[in-house]
């Protein structure tokens, strides 16, 4: 199961990657790598192609990260968790011994009466 999450891990790391490129490609006015390689005007051929390309590689590739993700969860499962320990209480002869101050006395006091 290490071996398949680490995969994943991968391809999600390079899948990431390739996201990032893309979108730094992309001009958000229109241009990016369409302008560069087809040419400043929208009316040539190769320009809404590229434009189409890059934006559904975009869409491609976020989708397969969140698949990816949602892969790795059900592999992985619900981690384990450990059963809560019940602390157990002391023996006799682990309790601690209370013992009383040695200033205080243990007789009885006696209050006398107002007159």
């Amino acid at each position: 199961m290490d071996t398949i999450f680490t995969l994943l891990m991968i391809l999600i790391m390079i899948a990431s990657v390739l996201l990032v490129i893309v979108v730094m490609a992309q001009n958000p006015k229109g241009g990016g790598l369409s302008s560069t390689f087809g040419g400043a005007s929208p009316a040539q051929f190769g320009v809404q192609r590229t434009n189409d390309f890059m934006e559904k590689s975009t869409w491609t590739l976020g989708a397969v990260i969140i698949v990816l993700i949602l892969i790795s969860v059900v592999v992985t499962g619900k981690p384990k968790q450990a059963a809560p320990t019940i602390p157990q209480a002391p023996t006799k002869s682990e309790a601690p011994v209370e013992k009383a101050p040695a200033s205080q006395s243990t007789a009885p006091v006696s209050v006398p009466a107002n007159k």
